[in-house]
């Protein structure tokens, strides 16, 4: 491993390659090395369209879509190769985002605010209450 956490040919990897679950960990796509390994043991990578194995290497230009548990999906162009984890400015200069916006969250509307000791609502208030939260 050279000295700034780039790979290099006495890895192993060959030259210009790092292991997938550790770019991903390292570009901060997961919180630990082990999720993302899961994830791609989970069929939840692909690199190029293709699902992937942890230990597949990872090369300049390949394109890496990661999903999330939430269901959004990150697509990314892999720009420079590490494997160590750095902190997220310079993670972000790793990869060339590429994924759509992620989906809005639910509105969660208005709480229904009781004053304080009005006792407990009766059965038209908690019937109000409710149809204000759509059950």
């Amino acid at each position: 491993m050279a000295e700034n956490g780039t790979s290099n040919a006495a890895d192993g990897g060959g030259p210009g390659s790092v292991r997938l679950d550790a770019w991903i960990w390292a570009v901060r796509l997961a919180k630990t090395r082990s999720q993302a390994a899961d994830a791609c043991k989970g069929g939840h990578v692909r690199v190029n369209g293709e699902k992937v194995k942890p230990a597949q290497p990872v090369k300049v230009g390949d394109q890496v879509r990661v999903r999330r548990s939430d269901g959004w999906e990150r697509i990314v162009t892999v720009t420079r190769l590490i494997s160590k984890r750095v902190g997220p400015p310079v993670a972000a200069q790793c990869y060339v985002d590429q994924s759509p916006p992620p989906p809005p969250r639910e509105f969660a509307g208005p709480v229904a605010i009781r004053d304080r000791g009005a006792g407990r609502p009766t059965k038209r208030e908690r019937r109000e209450v409710d149809r204000l939260h759509g059950r």
